[in-house]
């Protein structure tokens, strides 16, 4: 057998972007997990104060040319590539200029959330599972980090479950304290749903706040990281009458914990079928 293969969706790592202490478990447990013995895989947004000549991000030709469509509207998908060459770690771009290519990340100069935020999710979710295909890469575990990534266990129990590179993959997700107080726009449901889904799927996201958005990640996701201290009375609650598998708040470095968790959500399934 080869390795695991182990993939991190996030909306933001160190160096490249550090917006809240995501950036520092995304930089930190990718490399931990690497030299446990996994093969790892990382896709993030490429936002517009990403410096690329600093970060040496080069387009990924073969893998770019793909159109995501949101609101029957062709959004094209660029794919940029960058190494952390101390961990030897390849760090996944996607690039979309309308949706990216901004000053700011998530609100304009005045901190007002920006009306697309919604689309730019929808975008970032769709085009992550479509890159990974395009690689030819299947995962064993999916950690998901970042209220950016919250639709990618949706979409992965429902338009993916049958696809030959996700089929066998199990979805972990990890809460963090709210990032944003705002709501994303009212038609975000309709516009959210893919292939073999109705809006149903999403119900449990269509408030669009970031507690929507962590509570529809939590309902198709395998396993939740609390992965921190003060986390929304109302997710927690959720998080509690999931009967998911928990990996509870630890403020070590140390990433042994992680280890043990995918292992006992990679395991669960064959202790079922025996």
């Amino acid at each position: 057998m080869g390795k695991s293969k182990l993939l991190f969706i996030t909306h933001e790592m160190s160096p490249f972007l550090e917006l809240t202490k995501i950036a520092e478990i995304t930089r930190q447990l990718p490399q931990a997990m690497q030299e446990k013995g996994y093969e790892i895989r990382i896709l993030m947004p490429r936002f517009g104060n990403i410096n690329e000549r600093r970060n040496r991000l080069h387009e990924v030709i073969r893998l770019s040319g793909m159109n995501i469509i949101i609101n029957d509207n062709d959004n094209p998908l660029i794919i940029k590539v960058a190494s952390i060459p101390a961990a030897r770690m390849q760090v996944y771009f996607l690039d979309n200029e309308e949706y990216f290519q901004r000053k700011h990340v998530f609100g304009d100069k005045d901190g007002k959330f920006y009306a697309d935020n919604d689309e730019r999710m929808i975008f970032f979710c769709k085009g992550a599972l479509e890159t990974v295909k395009k690689l030819g890469w299947a995962p064993d575990i999916i950690h998901c980090h970042g209220w950016m990534s919250a639709l990618v266990p949706a979409y992965l129990k429902t338009t993916y479950k049958d696809d030959p590179t996700f089929k066998h993959s199990k979805i972990i997700y990890s809460i963090y304290e709210n990032d944003f107080n705002d709501k994303l726009s009212a038609d975000f449901a309709q516009k959210a749903v893919m292939s073999n889904m109705t809006e149903e799927h999403i119900d449990a996201y269509k408030e669009g706040t970031n507690s929507a958005l962590y509570t529809g990640a939590i309902q198709y996701s395998d396993g939740i990281v609390l992965g921190s201290e003060n986390i929304d009375a109302f997710v927690l609650n959720n998080v509690k009458n999931s009967n998911k598998s928990v990996l509870e708040f630890d403020s070590t470095a140390d990433f042994e914990n992680y280890y043990n968790f995918y292992d006992e959500i990679t395991n669960d399934e064959l202790v079922h079928v025996a």
